[in-house]
């Protein structure tokens, strides 16, 4: 391949990925969270461009809710233990609720008829409050599936024996799949600190250099997950 074809084989990943409404949402989440570590709850530029860009991120997310709604009653796959597949569903379900009350905050905040300063405020603190039992959720389910696959990946290398585990490809997906799992997990854990911050649960230890720094963090992790796989190579 020349670097002219390889030039063009990458842009092509660039456009691909920046057409996803997801992947902006994330870049601009980042600018959100990062402008938050900046500013640490001072007003000035940072706080404004907190602001502005975490308002300009609810286009991103209009009828969002949608995807988790079907998640919510989409069947759960074969072989899933009760306790996760209840996990799972209570997270569709806070997860579509936040996106579906973010909607009305939007609403609220955008000069519509929905102009009830207070009542914006406290479904705003409802949505967060959802999302934050959806990261709860989400945990837990990654805690109960890294067990699950620990357990088969064990098992699998007792049958391989003394053969390179790495060569096989059962295994090696297993593998791959447990480190995507990691690290949703960690954006999750990592997540509930953020919705603590945000809500102020305990405004002396999660300050908003804090909740923006762990903010940036996780969308950093988001834009990562959102990357399109390279195409493979041909090989002769």
């Amino acid at each position: 391949m020349s670097t002219l074809d390889a030039t063009r084989a990458e842009l092509a990943l660039i456009v691909l990925y920046l057409n996803k409404a997801e992947a902006r949402d994330k870049i601009c989440r980042a600018i959100q969270y990062g402008s938050k570590f900046l500013s640490n709850g001072q007003p000035g530029t940072a706080q404004n461009v907190d602001k502005s860009t975490s308002l300009a991120r609810k286009v991103f997310r209009l009828f969002k809710f949608v995807n988790d709604l079907h998640g919510l009653i989409s069947p759960v796959p074969r072989g899933t233990p009760l306790p996760l597949a209840l996990l799972g569903k209570s997270k569709n379900a806070l997860l579509s609720t936040f996106l579906f009350l973010d909607q009305i905050v939007w609403l609220g905040r955008t000069g519509s008829h929905l102009q009830n300063k207070e009542r914006t405020e406290l479904i705003g603190r409802i949505s967060l409050f959802c999302w934050m039992g959806s990261s709860i959720c989400t945990t837990l389910v990654e805690l109960g599936e890294l067990r699950r696959l620990s357990k088969s990946m064990k098992k699998l290398e007792k049958n391989l024996k003394d053969s390179d585990n790495y060569k096989n490809e059962e295994y090696c997906a297993k593998l791959q799949k447990s480190n995507e799992r990691t690290l949703a997990l960690v954006k999750a854990g990592l997540d509930i600190v953020v919705a603590v911050g945000l809500l102020q649960l305990a405004p002396k230890k999660v300050t908003p250099r804090v909740t923006g720094a762990l903010g940036f963090a996780t969308s950093f992790i988001s834009c990562y997950q959102l990357l399109p796989s390279p195409p493979k190579s041909k090989v002769n």
